[in-house]
């Protein structure tokens, strides 16, 4: 096995504090392994370690993994520990697995300068006023409640506007006109909405919960709301960031369906290229406020796929940001220069990896308004009439939507509206697959691999809509997690070879561009959130290729995997990985961090269950696992279409009400759609709990093999997509502890997604950021390890951070932007880290 690569020089990262300017260093890093080492540090580091691994004594020459049988979890614990003597210098676990004997260790810090800064105390948060956070509450109750309504209101004119004709072309014309003027309308409002409410986005500060909160939110709710997000990767989606206020140039492209909030403080040169899943909010929410801030990007710029932009960044003309990084606070790339990582450091990998093809102003205009002519007389029309366009066909829908023969005191309603859901929600599984599986391979020939084609014409909406179709996240879930994905991944079009089937080959959550050009070699498993990108883009033009992930891999969470990755057979790529681009191909070795480094592949740990994964033993474990996964599949296919035949139920009572009451049924339709989100939220809450046994998760260490794991997985199929609807309102505490999450007061919670929410604890005025996740859980290789986390009071974490399991933040600690906090660490109060993996922060 190949040992860890050296660590050296010092990562510097901006200053993300209370006050953005003076730059952070990241503790714990050296300059080599030395020859004048301390003994006595020796001598502390060693007993230090020798009470975490519990021997009587430490040979310093001993390897943590080989010799000691530690895992990182036991040496996440040792640096704990270590922080706590005043006498010792502080190690991270980058120096662990930079020198992972006692005496490297200790040369290793040894060499660090005498008179580095001290790491950064972030002063304690300012407590949080009961009555304003109740008060917000209310406010955005009651606009929730009027947006519902007025809803309601005009679905009801409209509806009965359509219904007044029989023939199918004046079904079709007044559904195109009545869908394109709520289109219009819907688009319309937050532009309106931003600039009466807020007028031009400036450079400030305000407490959550207060008055100018409420505008912010009201503001960020209807741009997420936004059909226009449909749009993004089009022409039409800059143009309207223009209309919000953003000074955006020519040939822009952004494929991120990620909005940006506040869009006056953004600017865009020409030329420039935004991957998905990237974050440039222009602001940002820290210690129960929210700070917006510029976020400025020059011409011919390249940010990468799953990239976060801190406010007050900024990167000049020909500057790049690769995949999987982070520019925090303050930041400024000069032009012409390349960064990867989180923080990003300077790299000369280019990240432009496709020639530019002849892309004007008049291709993207048509393309533009072609897309935008699709929508309106294509979609919206049977989106909106499509009920009228069946009435003759489906008599039990005529009769379920007609109040003159339909009583709702009748059996024979409700009897109809069951029998009507089940066969919509059939006819959508069984359709639905075969769309997904058919349609994009008869697209395939249309795009072909390592072909340069401009952007926004034939070959590009190709590829989208394949990307599109293929990405159904419905199927992923449902087959997940299972030995039914590896089927279902083969019929959309991947390449796996000879599956050697574990059960677990992928989780529930897997993207791609191109499903035609993505292979996985036999043995390997996958974690949730990876995204395969094998399509580059230049500001003009895009290329597929294929993506290639070597044979008997683990890929942990939420990683980036882009084509001409430097990774082969055998290796682990831990959470939030940023994948080599440069260098040898990394074979037998495990990586970890943004940028990469090498870690341990397995260590004794992970092996304890190996005697499980080979024989008649794995056979027959293998088929009762499949069993279980098969009847969690039916369980949930059957509490998918409960749901939703108790909507339909809702949904046509409301209709049969509103047309007997004129006006006052508009609002009955709006009071369903009130009704509608409780009943959601409850629904899943209760399935979860029930599954749960109305009793909280304890920590466990088993087999993928194990019963246990196989009834934890079943809690992960619970849907959860509804709660990003109580995003930034005091409802989204009161659904965590509906769910089982010990929360404190007046949390602030922009977008946390929370894995194992009984294993979670989280006090009070904690913020949490957008897109950050709070993961009690880990799967690598055959076994799985869950652990409480405990988030302090007054804790931030910065958006897209992840915390891992395990973990202990003390109170008012902060935790930097796109941060990976390791299972096991112990964040001290008030201080502040960040990086991937996240360590404490100095001031530069």
């Amino acid at each position: 096995m190949s040992k860890p690569s050296t660590v050296k020089g010092t990562v510097t990262v901006p200053g993300t504090g209370p006050d953005p300017g003076p730059g952070l260093a990241a503790t714990g890093t050296g300059t080599g392994t030395g020859t004048s080492t301390s003994t006595s540090t020796e001598s502390a580091l060693a007993e230090v370690l020798a009470g975490v691994v519990r021997r009587d004594e430490v040979p310093v020459d001993s390897h943590f993994f080989d010799d000691l049988g530690a895992n990182s979890l036991v040496m996440a614990q040792f640096c704990a520990r270590v922080r706590k003597h005043p006498d010792l210098p502080a190690v991270s676990m980058k120096d662990v697995y930079g020198h992972p004997t006692i005496r490297g260790l200790a040369a290793a810090l040894a060499d660090e300068p005498a008179d580095l800064p001290a790491p950064v105390e972030v002063p304690a948060p300012p407590p949080g006023n009961t009555a304003r956070y109740v008060l917000c509450g209310a406010l955005q109750l009651l606009v929730f409640v009027g947006y519902c309504l007025v809803t309601g209101l005009v679905t009801a004119r409209g509806y009965s506007w359509i219904s007044d004709v029989d023939s199918v072309a004046a079904v079709y014309v007044r559904s195109a006109v009545f869908g394109g003027a709520v289109f219009a309308g819907v688009c319309t409002v937050p532009v309106v909405a931003k600039w009466v409410l807020v007028g031009r986005w400036k450079e400030t500060e305000f407490p959550v919960w207060s008055l100018a909160y409420f505008r912010f939110w009201i503001v960020k709710s209807l741009l997420h709301a936004n059909p226009m997000v449909l749009f993004a990767g089009s022409p039409l989606y800059v143009l309207y960031l223009r209309a919000l206020g953003a000074r955006i140039g020519r040939g822009v492209t952004i494929l991120s369906h990620s909005v940006p909030v506040c869009t006056d403080l953004l600017t865009i040169g020409s030329g420039t290229v935004i991957r998905k899943e990237s974050f440039f909010l222009c602001y940002r929410a820290h210690a129960g406020r929210i700070r917006t801030g510029p976020v400025t990007l020059g011409k011919d710029v390249y940010v990468g796929e799953r990239t976060v932009l801190d406010i007050g960044t900024s990167m000049g003309d020909g500057a790049q940001l690769g995949h999987s990084s982070a520019l925090h606070g303050g930041v400024a790339v000069p032009a012409g220069e390349h960064r990867h990582g989180s923080p990003a450091q300077p790299t000369d990998v280019d990240y432009v990896r496709v020639p530019s093809a002849p892309c004007g102003t008049v291709r993207r205009a048509v393309y533009g308004l072609g897309g935008l002519l699709q929508l309106l007389l294509v979609y919206v029309p049977v989106a909106v009439g499509g009920t009228y366009l069946l009435l003759p066909l489906v008599p039990a829908l005529d009769r379920l939507t007609d109040p003159n023969t339909q009583d709702l005191g009748t059996p024979r309603f409700y009897v109809e509206a069951l029998g009507l859901s089940l066969v919509l929600f059939a006819g959508f599984v069984v359709v639905g697959l075969a769309t997904v599986c058919l349609l994009p391979r008869l697209l395939r020939p249309l795009v072909r691999p390592d072909r340069t084609y401009p952007l926004y014409g034939l070959h590009h909406s190709v590829q989208r809509a394949i990307a599109r179709l293929s990405n159904a996240r419905f199927f992923i879930w449902l087959f997940g997690d299972s030995s039914y994905i590896t089927g279902y991944l083969r019929a959309i079009g991947y390449d796996l070879g000879e599956v050697e089937q574990t059960g677990s080959n992928f989780g529930s959550a897997v993207g791609h561009e191109s499903p035609h050009l993505a292979t996985v070699g036999s043995g390997t498993m996958v974690a949730d959130g990876l995204s395969i990108v094998n399509a580059d883009f230049s500001a003009t033009s895009f290329r597929l290729s294929r993506t290639v992930i070597g044979a008997h891999n683990f890929l942990g969470n939420h990683i980036a995997y882009p084509a001409g990755g430097r990774t082969g057979d055998n290796c682990l790529l831990a959470t939030k990985v940023m994948v080599p681009l440069d260098g040898e191909i990394r074979e037998g070795v495990g990586l970890l961090g943004s940028p990469p480094f090498e870690i341990p592949r397995t260590v004794e740990r992970d092996t304890r269950f190996d005697h499980l994964r080979e024989g008649d033993e794995l056979r027959r474990r293998l088929a009762a696992k499949n069993r279980h996964n098969l009847r969690t599949m039916g369980l949930f296919l059957f509490l998918r279409w409960l749901h939703w035949c108790l909507l339909t139920v809702l949904g046509f009572g409301a209709v049969d009400l509103s047309a007997a009451h004129g006006t006052a049924g508009g609002l009955l339709i709006g009071a369903a759609m009130v009704v509608a989100l409780p009943f959601t939220t409850g629904y899943w809450a209760l399935v979860e709990r029930v599954i749960g046994r109305f009793r909280p998760l304890r920590p466990r260490l088993c087999s993928i093999y194990d019963p246990y794991f196989w009834w934890h997985e079943r809690l992960w199929k619970v849907p959860d997509h509804h709660l990003a609807v109580f995003n930034g309102t005091p409802f989204k505490n009161v659904v965590w502890r509906l769910l089982g999450v010990r929360i404190g007061r007046r949390v602030f919670d922009d977008g946390c997604y929370i894995t194992e929410r009984t294993l979670t604890a989280i006090g009070d005025d904690c913020t949490l950021g957008a897109h950050t996740k709070v993961q009690s859980h880990s799967q690598e290789d055959g076994t799985f390890k869950s652990e409480h986390i405990t988030i302090g009071a007054g804790c931030t974490l910065g958006t897209g951070a992840l915390v891992h399991y395990g973990v202990s933040l003390g109170d008012g600690a902060v935790l930097a932007p796109d941060s990976f906090l390791m299972k096991g660490e112990e964040v001290p109060p008030r201080a502040h880290w960040g990086g991937n993996p996240a360590t404490a922060l100095r001031r530069a």
